[in-house]
């Protein structure tokens, strides 16, 4: 009950800590640490990283964002000219994309920006051309002539204003130590409210020049490698280049008193890079943490693939929110804390080197962030902060009862950004993966998926055939269950030893949503006895499944998942007796349905009527709840008044006997 209760408290606090207003952001940050300790403050962070302005249920349009991803034309190359002062919040200057015509007689051209800046020209070849701004988003440009297929042009667009105030903040001015600072974060909609884009997840821009001009007292701070610097009067303008494929929303600057400096990175190709940081002067927790990064960089470009852009750079930037932001090759993080810091890193793998492409399959990226920071907790730490790990987003996972990894409503970023969905459970589908298939398989099969993907979109059907490839197993109905369904099972565990120490278990289950009424996993069970402990494997594929084996030894404990390498809840081990045997009648086919059963459930029989047979219906702590005897052509039970849940039935005939289950709405 306590347990329980430390629990609920964790979520409700979770759930504060992503609703808050900024102004509390930083208190109730203190509340988990204070409270419930380390992991769980870390978890909460994380979970909190891309939704506390949200409020709950804040939905989105959708059709701003579809109907700016034009499909009649690819995005080639942009070209950013900037000018901002984070004493301001406004935006001047002028976006340049270059494209490709994908049909044959391309006219228009179908950008998202917001309607509350002012375009002031839209220049094609020397020359203004016709555009309109309707809407909210719509930013719609004709060209005097129409386009043929797989040419490439380009239109330059200059516009000005204060970008509006949406999501995360997207473009925002606030302040460290009274001095001000400007970043942007677009996850997963915001670009479309400070630059022209094709707001989806369907195109990404080839490469990016970006010239951010602002006061020289400033030093600007971006995505690829700083090309060159020089001041005309009191500006400044930094000139940047990425050179790699990058998606809209990953695209962020951050402008303030930036102290910089640089860490060396020895990559596994031989390539010695920079891991260069933009920090606030007074940030006296920035060197450690990002020279302890160094590390976690060279071990994730070793288990997985080479860092996608090596040759460029990686890099922290330092802002004022609340988490976190993977902009691509430079990260926009609040603090220098390990797990925000190993969180952001993965995703240069997992959502900026491989993206997902839609939001439904947010967990690509998430997901795989949250378990890589589980893997820098077991590689680099103690185990107790790797067990730590593990039961935060256990506990994280497992408070729903409903709502898929999945995302049901691509509309709602709370939704999107669930942290107990889209981060913990999804961090625990790959977790279990490593139980399921073993390390070896599982990363072979994540490294083709990178491989196969780098620079590009994936979604988790793609995910799946490469792990079906790597291993040789149909995963079909582990996803069906993991990713598509709803909830957790819990395990009800029975096991007794004879006299001739045959030591039997039985594996019951339920599960929490009936999304899923079943959970086909191995299981690991550990046996203790007096100078042995031993860990096996079971197979569980079926409820009330027993399973036997023959011991030199008494035992005297059964522990259900000792290194939580499975989701569930609620798991109890009881010893007790175990109910007859799952099936000792080979030559008779016993059938009940409807299975799940809200009233009558109807017993048939193959083979001959045997009126000395009868049944017995237990729950799953072994009780016995009905009883009676089969009755010739087909028995009718009405099971109407038994609680919902797992029950078994007993079937016995000639000494002989039977068991299946069923599932009572």
């Amino acid at each position: 009950m306590h347990e329980q209760l430390a629990e609920r408290t964790v979520y409700l606090y979770t759930r504060i800590y992503m609703n808050i207003k900024f102004t509390l952001l930083f208190f109730v940050a203190l509340l988990p640490k204070l409270f419930f300790g380390q992991d769980e403050e870390k978890l909460n962070e994380l979970i909190c990283k891309e939704t506390y302005q949200y409020q709950s249920g804040n939905r989105l349009s959708a059709i701003n964002f579809v109907a700016s991803d034009d499909i009649n034309f690819d995005l080639k190359y942009y070209r950013f000219q900037w000018k901002v002062d984070p004493n301001h919040d406004s935006i001047s200057g002028s976006a340049t994309s270059y494209f490709k015509s994908n049909i044959s007689n391309l006219k228009t051209l179908h950008y998202s920006l917001s309607t509350q800046l002012t375009v002031d020209s839209v220049n094609y070849h020397g020359n203004n051309i016709t555009f309109s701004q309707t809407g909210s988003y719509d930013l719609t440009i004709t060209l005097p002539g129409t386009l043929p297929a797989n040419i490439i042009d380009s239109v330059s667009i200059s516009y000005h204003g204060v970008p509006p105030s949406n999501g995360f903040g997207t473009f925002t001015i606030f302040n460290h130590n009274n001095i001000p600072v400007l970043w942007t974060l677009s996850e997963p909609f915001g670009s479309q409210d400070w630059w022209p884009c094709k707001n989806g997840l369907t195109d990404k821009i080839d490469s990016i020049d970006v010239y951010i001009t602002t006061p020289s007292r400033y030093t600007a701070a971006t995505n690829g490698v700083l090309k060159e610097q020089y001041t005309v009067d009191t500006f400044t303008t930094y000139h940047w280049k990425h050179t790699y494929a990058i998606a809209p929303y990953l695209i962020g600057i951050a402008v303030t008193n930036y102290d910089v400096y640089s860490d060396t990175v020895h990559l596994s190709n031989g390539v010695v890079m920079p891991m260069t940081n933009y920090v606030y002067p007074e940030s006296t927790d920035a060197r450690p943490g990002t020279h302890d990064l160094v590390g976690v960089l060279e071990f994730y470009d070793s288990l997985f693939i080479n860092y996608g852009f090596y040759k460029e750079k990686y890099g922290n930037a330092q802002f004022s929110w609340g988490g976190g932001m993977e902009h691509q090759t430079m990260s926009f993080v609040t603090n220098f804390n390990w797990s925000l810091l190993v969180h952001e890193l993965g995703h240069q793998w997992f959502g900026d080197l491989v993206t997902c492409g839609s939001w439904e399959d947010i967990w690509l990226n998430e997901g795989f962030a949250t378990f890589l920071e589980g893997l820098t907790h077991e590689h680099f730490h103690s185990q107790s902060e790797w067990m730590g790990w593990k039961t935060a987003n256990r506990n994280s996972a497992t408070f729903p009862t409903s709502g898929s990894v999945k995302v049901n409503d691509t509309t709602n970023v709370n939704r999107i950004f669930d942290g107990d969905l889209s981060y913990a459970k999804g961090a625990f589908i790959l977790h279990m993966l490593r139980w399921k298939l073993g390390d070896t398989v599982l990363f072979r099969g994540l490294r083709n998926y990178l491989n196969d993907y780098k620079y590009g979109f994936a979604r988790t059907p793609q995910l799946i055939a490469e792990l079906q490839a790597a291993s040789g197993v149909d995963l079909a109905e582990y996803f069906r269950d993991w990713y598509e369904g709803q909830g957790y099972p819990s395990y009800k565990i029975i096991w007794q030893q004879t006299a001739d120490s045959i030591l039997s278990i039985q594996i019951n289950q339920t599960t929490s949503h009936p999304s899923v009424s079943f959970y086909e996993m191995p299981l690991p069970i550990e046996i203790k006895a007096n100078g042995v402990d031993t860990i096996i494997r079971v197979e569980h594929t079926v409820n009330g499944q027993v399973f036997t084996f023959h011991l030199p030894y008494l035992v005297n404990e059964i522990v259900f998942d000792p290194d939580i390498r499975i989701l569930s809840k609620n798991d109890t081990v009881r010893m007790g007796t175990i109910i007859g045997v799952r099936n000792n009648i080979a030559d008779v086919d016993i059938r009940l349905f409807p299975n799940p059963v809200s009233s009558i459930l109807t017993l048939t029989t193959s083979g001959n009527f045997y009126a000395e047979s009868s049944w017995k219906i237990f729950n799953d702590l072994g009780d016995e709840m009905l009883s009676g005897i089969e009755k010739p052509g087909s028995t009718q039970i009405n099971v109407a008044a038994l609680p919902a849940g797992v029950y078994f039935f007993k079937y016995t005939r000639k000494n002989s006997e039977a068991i299946r289950s069923f599932v009572k709405l």
